[in-house]
């Protein structure tokens, strides 16, 4: 059941932080910032918030500067949002999981290329030794 209601309050915390900073936060800082997940910590205190951002390294750092700017007004907006005695303490991580997925994915595609020309060239290698046997 705690369980549940963490889940609940996670993926609340998250809505509004995304909210925030789609319609209130106006950091130039603040690039294409994706909400990747929120997690609780058992006692509520502390809310990690794990996001994404689109961009180089500067790009990034300046994304998380940005945030850390803006935490103090985020988390008085979750607190406002969400009935708990008291606010948890908002932590922004950068979460490299999405570009490293596309990279991963990136590789494959790569490989099964790779792979796809190699047995090409094995089919085409052996239709030529086929042929050269039936025509000697």
């Amino acid at each position: 059941m705690a369980t549940h209601r963490r889940e609940r309050l996670e993926e609340l915390v998250k809505r509004v932080v995304a909210d925030a900073l789609l319609s209130e936060i106006k950091d130039p800082r603040i690039g294409f910032v994706s909400i990747v997940r929120v997690k609780l910590a058992k006692d509520y205190s502390v809310a990690d918030i794990f996001v994404s951002v689109l961009g180089d390294d500067i790009q990034k750092k300046k994304s998380m500067a940005g945030l850390e700017s803006a935490c103090n007004y985020i988390q008085f907006l979750v607190g406002k949002a969400i009935q708990l005695r008291s606010t948890p303490r908002l932590i922004f991580h950068l979460d490299t999981s999405v570009e490293e997925g596309v990279r991963l994915v990136g590789v494959i595609e790569k490989l099964d290329a790779e792979g796809g020309s190699r047995r090409a060239a094995e089919a085409t290698d052996t239709d030529d030794e086929k042929g050269g046997e039936n025509g000697g």
